[in-house]
């Protein structure tokens, strides 16, 4: 990525809002009273900027400085921390041949059988060893991120972390004929019947026991995370690959080889469109491994925040790749000021590209619907939270930065961004 120009040094920036005194034109008064005293967002907690990108200014905030669960925009800050660390390609894995047969160890790379992502074919490199050990010695972290809601795990979005990723450490279940068809098959061995009224498939909390009722179970199609383990990857991958891989704990030397994988590009938009969890919480392991040659999402936010987010007018509490963690708290002024390095970091074509876009695409598909795309943004919704951050252009041809993030509201999101959309349509239309 080409640096188009310096970004702002936002930390004394923000700092001179206590003094910065909004304008009064007419624009910034329809706005006011959109987002202000007796509108719909003084009824929970709301925060609000709007940054002019090419004049470097704020042009209107509301509670910027306030802290806020931010949900999936969390991933912007994962997208910035990749794009300054991994390259252009993933590193598929680290390994050492040792005669007739090979160590690997994983780097976090989540492509390998993910439906939604290319592929890169391994077969030539593995065929001409006899046995692979695959070691799981780089390993720090674990499989849930911290402050993740434990009864998620048999959904789809929380998907398992894991230093070498198969079929996104997901299985796919077919029903065929009021019976689950289990892949990969080394599951179905796990499959049993259950009293419970299920219409689904259902995983055990701890175990790859697998549940249905052949009686309700009526879901066409669904996909369900599986437990992971050194040893589950080695069952799977020497599935996948015809022969034996082998659990190891070899340490993981200074002199080894890289095998490249895919174009990180596709999977930022992946991540970005769909707000892939479990993407995201795999480009930070990535990043852990570029930077220690270790799987540790603690060590890598770590570093991130304290070399390239140092200026960041408010100190992030920042806990995962994904969002998921309630621990996760953002004000909006730290959104917009990584909103802006982003800008200056990725050509706008590129980034537009990658983003949901209003009407259009992703996340965004069904919601701010214009002939010509206006809103490109990162959305972040759990349970009575609701943001989004990213870009606006107006009907002027101007372009903004701005963050719009909501807390704690007793209703709908779905209403929540019925109300936003009236706010940015006001923007676009009169600024």
């Amino acid at each position: 990525m080409h640096i188009k120009k310096p970004s702002i040094f936002f930390l004394l920036f923000f700092h001179c809002l206590a003094v910065f005194a909004q304008s009064n034109s007419p624009a910034i008064e329809g706005l006011e009273s959109r987002l202000g005293p007796n509108s719909f967002f003084t009824n929970h907690q709301t925060g609000f900027v709007l940054y002019d990108l090419d004049e470097q200014k704020v042009k209107y905030q509301k509670n910027s400085h306030q802290y806020f669960i931010p949900a999936s925009t969390t991933k912007l800050f994962t997208f910035y921390a990749a794009l300054l660390t991994l390259g252009d390609s993933t590193d598929r894995f680290r390994y050492l041949p040792k005669g007739k047969n090979v160590v690997i160890w994983g780097t976090g790379d989540p492509s390998w059988k993910y439906e939604a992502l290319p592929q890169v074919d391994m077969t030539n490199f593995f065929s001409q060893f006899k046995k692979v050990y695959f070691s799981d010695y780089n390993w720090k972290d674990s499989p849930f991120g911290y402050g993740w809601q434990w009864d998620d795990y048999y959904y789809a979005y929380s998907a398992e972390r894991s230093p070498f990723p198969i079929y996104g450490n997901l299985v796919t279940v077919k029903n065929h004929q009021h019976s689950p068809d289990i892949q990969p098959d080394i599951f179905s061995k796990n499959l049993q019947v259950t009293s419970k009224e299920l219409k689904d498939i259902e995983r055990d909390f701890h175990s790859n026991n697998f549940y249905y009722n052949p009686k309700t179970y009526i879901k066409p199609k669904s996909k369900v995370p599986f437990v992971t383990s050194t040893e589950t990857f080695a069952l799977l991958a020497g599935q996948v690959l015809g022969k034996e891989v082998i659990p190891s704990k070899e340490l993981l030397p200074e002199e080894h080889f890289i095998f490249k994988g895919i174009p990180l590009d596709s999977i930022y938009r992946e991540m970005l469109q769909e707000s892939d969890n479990f993407l995201a919480e795999q480009l930070m392991l990535m990043i852990s491994d570029k930077l220690f040659h270790e799987l540790s999402t603690k060590e890598a936010i770590a570093f991130i925040k304290g070399n390239y987010l140092s200026d960041l007018p408010d100190e992030p509490q920042w806990v995962d790749g994904s969002g998921l963690s309630r621990h996760n708290l953002f004000t909006p002024r730290d959104m917009v000021a990584l909103a802006e390095k982003i800008y200056r970091v990725v050509p706008d074509t590129t980034l537009f590209r990658l983003l949901p876009q209003g009407g259009k695409t992703g996340t965004l598909k069904n919601f701010y619907r214009s002939q010509t795309p206006y809103i490109f943004a990162k959305t972040g919704t759990m349970s009575n939270n609701h943001s989004l951050v990213g870009y606006i252009k107006t009907n002027k041809g101007k372009l903004y930065a701005f963050a719009f993030m909501n807390n704690n509201y007793p209703y709908k999101a779905k209403r929540v961004i019925g109300e936003m959309e009236k706010v940015l349509l006001y923007i676009r239309d009169n600024f």
